[in-house]
């Protein structure tokens, strides 16, 4: 397992991996614009689910490059890459049971977000959250469930509005998970150093 820990923290593979998600980020953005041009200006924050994930992350990238460290980003990362990983995946695979289609863009979502999910649990071994960083990451993921699902500022996604509040439904018992599996794998079980 050391040469696994010896990549994760090597600069060249770190400096890719930040590139992609730059990338990734403001491909993201750029996903949300028709949506984000019709948001309220206080709701701004909270659309762009997945490319803010991928910026809190971003941040932590860089912060280890620079030998640095920003716990409250690395909670932020970890629970929503893992929150809006598994839910992207999860409304690209419904559409397909609804629709019976796939197509190229469904399959690059699914598996852009899939690996989104993975990279903020693969570096959790690295992370130095504290309880008050996962409890401020927790006010902030189940506040945004609340601006998606009670005002309707969701993902839009035209052919799944008949379920939304199952999706819904769903979606806070996610958050939770997400909650939970960050405070087993950053607080309750020890944590390799660097």
């Amino acid at each position: 397992m050391d040469w696994l820990w010896y990549t994760l923290k090597d600069k060249r593979f770190l400096t890719l991996l930040l590139i992609m998600n730059i990338l990734g980020t403001i491909y993201g953005y750029i996903w949300y614009g028709s949506q984000l041009a019709d948001t309220p200006a206080k709701f701004l924050l909270f659309v762009p689910d997945s490319p803010t994930a991928s910026l809190f992350f971003v941040i932590v990238l860089i912060g280890f490059l620079f030998k640095k460290q920003f716990p409250l980003f690395e909670a932020l990362a970890i629970v929503t890459l893992f929150k809006y990983g598994i839910w992207a995946v999860v409304m690209n695979l419904l559409v397909f049971v609804i629709s019976g289609h796939l197509d190229f863009v469904m399959l690059m979502l699914m598996s852009s977000h899939a690996a989104m999910a993975f990279q903020g649990l693969l570096y959790s071994p690295f992370y130095k959250i504290k309880l008050w960083h996962l409890a401020v990451t927790a006010v902030w993921t189940l506040h945004n469930d609340i601006i998606d699902y009670v005002f309707f500022m969701m993902p839009r996604y035209s052919m799944l509005k008949d379920y939304m509040p199952q999706i819904g439904y769903f979606t806070f018992w996610l958050s939770i998970f997400s909650i939970f599996i960050t405070y087993m794998l950053t607080i309750y079980k020890p944590r390799v150093r660097s």
